[in-house]
């Protein structure tokens, strides 16, 4: 995705990958066998991705207000966030935040939504995006009434984090936690030609960016900080910091089962990274860019791992570039899948899946090709009832099902 990747693995892929990628894919159908590789696990399904609505402005989110099946929300780039309701996308938007986001900025547009777990009350929603100055901008807005449009006056600016003008890497998402505190993940701002030394943002504890952030937005506003933050009260940290050790955090999601949170950190030259970490447990460094993936970044020998949390799983470049964090499978509509990790890479334009058992040992399953040739995995989403979408920067939004 443009907005993702750095512009050296951009070249190289237009360059090199898609016509090797293009003519690798004409041969793939977008329907393949599941296959489990545990003899025990549930009976395999045929999965398939079934088109919900296309032509939307290079979308990047979808998701729901909590508990409400009636509703979907999609997050297009430019600035518009539009509401889907009872299966039909309304004609107006639900917030239009067009006038306060540029694409003379480079970097520019909303990035994800979250609303509140009381939303239905208190009409309260968040939106992360990247300002008329390029800068990261986290706001408070409220819904009205009807709860079918967002009042763009309520804005409230809840945080701000400066950006360089040459920033390529934002982070993207915002949503809201199973302890009801409010989550934001903030790439480091640099790409890795940038970085001289261990003085990457991602490794400063002063620092927001490479971050993942945690906010207790309903006892004080803008907000304040939970008493459980991990680094409340040490000298010289950021208070707000539930995590750290980040280039690239695009795409990531709690379990809604389990409360585990998967991040999907997006890779410099080699390899990408998917971070697993275990209910209300923060406080890990995650390792950039002292390394990327599993493999030493800076130095690029003897980095050393003290005090580092290692990936719980990681691929390699090639045809893939820069990946897409997804969900936990935890819908009704695909049972045998229950606890199933979905993921996509935007250059390889797939969509792949994994189950994690207690002991860590993962359960590959086959690939999902996307429908259309060279079309391209921006982002996941989920429903209120658990059952997960897939983004594509062609502006068409699938649903992952099981065919059989």
């Amino acid at each position: 995705m443009l907005t993702l990747i750095n512009i050296n693995q951009r070249q190289y892929y237009l360059r090199t990958m898609r016509p090797l990628l293009s003519a690798a894919r004409a041969a793939v159908t977008g329907l393949l066998l599941l296959a489990c590789t545990d003899a025990n696990a549930p009976r395999p399904v045929a999965l398939g991705l079934v088109a919900v609505d296309s032509g939307f402005d290079f979308p990047v989110y979808v998701t729901a207000p909590p508990g409400d099946a009636s509703r979907l929300i999609i997050v297009e780039r430019r600035g518009r966030i539009l509401l889907r309701k009872n299966g039909i996308t309304q004609d107006s938007a639900f917030l239009n935040l067009t006038s306060r986001t540029s694409p003379s900025t480079g970097e520019y547009g909303i990035y994800s939504v979250a609303f509140h777990p009381h939303y239905a009350t208190n009409r309260r929603f968040f939106v992360y995006y990247a300002d008329l100055n390029g800068d990261s901008r986290l706001s408070e807005f409220t819904a009205t009434t009807s709860l079918d449009h967002g009042v763009l006056a309520s804005e409230k600016l809840v945080l701000a984090q400066d950006q360089d003008p040459n920033t390529v890497l934002y982070g993207g998402l915002v949503a809201f936690g199973p302890d009801g505190y409010l989550y934001l993940a903030l790439g480091d701002s640099l790409t890795g030609d940038d970085i001289t030394g261990l003085s990457s943002p991602a490794q400063d504890s002063a620092s927001l960016h490479g971050k993942m952030l945690r906010l207790d937005v309903d006892h004080a506003r803008p907000y304040s900080i939970p008493a459980g933050n991990p680094f409340v009260g040490r000298s010289g940290w950021r208070p707000e910091i539930w995590s750290l050790g980040f280039r690239n955090p695009w795409r990531w999601s709690f379990d809604r089962k389990t409360g585990e949170l998967w991040t999907a950190d997006v890779g410099e030259h080699q390899w990408e990274e998917i971070d697993r970490e275990p209910a209300a447990t923060g406080g890990r460094n995650y390792g950039w860019p002292i390394r990327e993936g599993t493999q030493c970044y800076l130095p690029l020998n003897g980095c050393g791992s003290t005090g580092l949390t290692p990936p719980f799983y990681t691929y390699a470049h090639g045809t893939a570039c820069s990946v897409a964090g997804g969900y936990v499978y935890r819908g009704s509509k695909m049972p045998s899948l229950q606890g199933t990790y979905f993921y996509g890479d935007y250059c390889g334009g797939w969509i792949r899946s994994f189950r994690a058992s207690p002991t860590g040992r993962r359960e590959e399953f086959d690939p999902i090709a996307s429908p259309l040739i060279n079309d391209n995995v921006v982002s996941f989403g989920e429903d209120a009832k658990g059952e997960i979408y897939v983004v594509m920067a062609s502006g068409r939004i699938y649903r992952i099902e099981g065919i059989n």
